[in-house]
């Protein structure tokens, strides 16, 4: 008999996120999985990792699946530092990050938590995958992604990533999905403002706020994807090299 796959399963929305919840579910039909996640939310960290304070990682049990469980007091980039070279034996056949509640498509990727979960095991040199659900809701309902995590997760298991490589798995807010694009991100950015206030002591203080602006409306895009009700694959990679500028750099004789 086969011995199933180790399979790593984290995220940045905590340890007791539905989206989580989803995701260890569907991993526990696909191989032996070890959770390890923050004990709280952990969105919009993006590749922050803990030094200048003590991190700690505690077995739990949340709910009946065959899962292994650990809370981290870290940043979903600690999680798996810890996974990797602490708490498991052997090097997982699988990461997956999420699923998240909300998109991670376009520059929102730089931002995100759950994707560098996925980067950070990646960089570990195990194959990762981000999976969010374009639904910022708590009680968002993941179960039309089901299948096609399972199908995605399997195929990467199967396949590979080259090394370094992972996917960014969006999905859109709908039942039934057209089917599954794979796409280069979207250019977009946030239009962000400070909403400033005076709290009762006389202090001031500040609320992000802003809207996600696309800049564009190519349809091998993420975003368009999403739009239209397909499902996002993006190959995602740690080396943020303009390599198309480098020989014009050199011809400026520095």
């Amino acid at each position: 008999m086969k011995e199933k796959p180790l399979i790593l399963v984290t995220n940045d929305d905590g340890i007791t996120a539905p989206g989580l919840r989803m995701l260890i579910s569907i991993m526990n039909e696909i191989g032996n999985v070890v959770v390890i996640a923050p004990d709280k939310p952990q969105s919009a960290m993006g590749h922050a990792v803990t030094i200048n304070n003590i991190l700690h990682c505690t077995k739990i049990k949340i709910d009946d699946g065959s899962q292994t469980e650990y809370k981290c007091s870290g940043t979903p980039a600690d999680c798996v530092k810890l996974a990797v070279s602490e708490v498991l034996k052997n090097k997982p056949a699988l990461c997956v990050s999420g699923i998240n509640h909300g998109s991670n498509s376009s520059i929102n990727v730089i931002y995100s938590g759950t994707m560098s979960a996925a980067v950070e095991a990646g960089l570990e040199g195990v194959p990762a995958i981000g999976f969010s659900l374009h639904d910022y809701t708590w009680d968002a309902n993941f179960e039309p992604a089901r299948d096609c995590i399972k199908k995605i997760a399997l195929k990467v298991l199967e396949e590979g990533l080259p090394k370094g490589i992972v996917l960014n798995v969006n999905f859109p807010k709908v039942d039934n999905f057209k089917g599954i694009k794979i796409c280069r991100q979207a250019k977009g950015n946030w239009k962000e403002e400070f909403d400033k206030r005076i709290n009762p002591q006389g202090k001031t203080y500040y609320w992000l706020t802003g809207k996600f602006i696309v800049e564009e409306d190519e349809v091998d895009t993420d975003e368009w994807a999403i739009a239209n009700q397909y499902v996002s694959v993006v190959p995602v990679q740690s080396d943020l090299t303009a390599h198309t500028v480098l020989n014009h750099l050199k011809e400026w004789g520095l």
